[in-house]
């Protein structure tokens, strides 16, 4: 095992300085100048030279690449063009939002997820299963920012019940930072939860068409000692495969929702350093993300080899 998390950490390694690479020159073939956009009205050739000399923009791509590479290593992401901000500052403004968004809304599928599932795969073709299956499409159909628009309508505007933008940090209160969070959570985890059921559904379904489980009934175990004990952990590997994924993706997926409830979380920094060819911000943002979402699938293979004995890693 310790050989191959090894093994993994130095592909990842190579994925994560391919991401930036391809996002560092990415950025750069946008049409558009930062500095023109940074002075705006107040443009000259002399002041725009000035900022370019300052900012390091005046030097060949190559070199920019060189160094900003080289400052990675040493822990420096860079400091903001369009302000005095650093990028690890910009990180540490955004990340406890979007965290928040995005634990809240996890946590919010997988509690609605699994026991709909597993109703859904025990009851299969009855009016639970085709309940349930319908409302999972809806949920996956259904825009991210529709849903918090309307979730905004009826809890915010017409009941008067939460807020319906800002954000508090816990540090005010749970109940403050709590009521602030959940329309976003349940914007965001509404698509998630549908998803995640019917993969339980699916898995769950498969296994229980297994021999082992025939086996096992016939021995005279309990129903409920069958689908929890044997035939769930077994349909847990592909669930935990999705989760996996659609966690490290809820960071990014945030954007919209972020915007809707006029939350500064990750994704808005990232929007708003990309409109204004923010080239630290992005590029900083975007390789943070990029390691979340690497690690998280490092996390989900170690997981296999607990859910299943069989799997082994040389």
């Amino acid at each position: 095992m310790t050989r191959y998390i090894m093994r993994r950490l130095v592909h990842s390694v190579f994925i994560i300085w391919g991401v930036a690479t391809l996002v560092f020159f990415g950025l750069r073939a946008i049409p558009g100048d930062p500095v023109v956009q940074l002075l705006g009205e107040e443009y000259t050739p002399e002041a725009a030279a000035r900022i370019e000399e300052r900012l390091g923009l005046n030097e060949p791509v190559y070199i920019q690449y060189v160094k900003w590479m080289g400052n990675i290593l040493t822990g420096d992401l860079g400091q903001s063009i369009a302000s005095n901000e650093t990028v690890t500052d910009a990180i540490k403004t955004g990340l406890p939002k979007t965290a928040s968004i995005t634990f809240l809304s996890f946590s919010f599928a997988v509690i609605i997820a699994i026991p709909a599932g597993i109703i859904a795969a025990l009851r299969r073709n009855t009016w639970l299963d085709y309940t349930s299956s319908l409302i999972a499409f809806f949920g996956v159909a259904m825009p991210g920012f529709w849903f918090g628009i309307i979730l905004i309508l009826i809890f915010a505007v017409r009941l008067n019940w939460l807020p319906a933008i800002g954000y508090e940090p816990l540090s005010e209160g749970l109940w403050p930072w709590l009521s602030h969070l959940i329309l976003p959570s349940v914007a965001v985890g509404a698509s998630l939860a549908a998803i995640l059921m019917r993969f339980v559904r699916t898995g769950l379904l498969e296994v229980l068409g297994s021999d082992y489980i025939r086996t096992a009934r016939s021995k005279g175990l309990a129903e409920r000692n069958v689908v929890v004990r044997h035939a769930m952990r077994n349909s847990l590997i592909p669930i935990i495969t999705i989760a996996g994924i659609q966690l490290a993706l809820l960071i990014n997926g945030a954007v919209v929702i972020e915007i809707v409830f006029s939350i500064r979380g990750m994704g808005r920094i990232l929007v708003g350093a990309i409109f204004d060819k923010d080239y630290p911000i992005a590029q900083g943002i975007i390789l943070f993300t990029s390691v979340i979402f690497v690690m998280a699938n490092l996390v989900v293979d170690i997981i296999y080899t607990f859910l299943d004995p069989r799997i082994r890693y040389d």
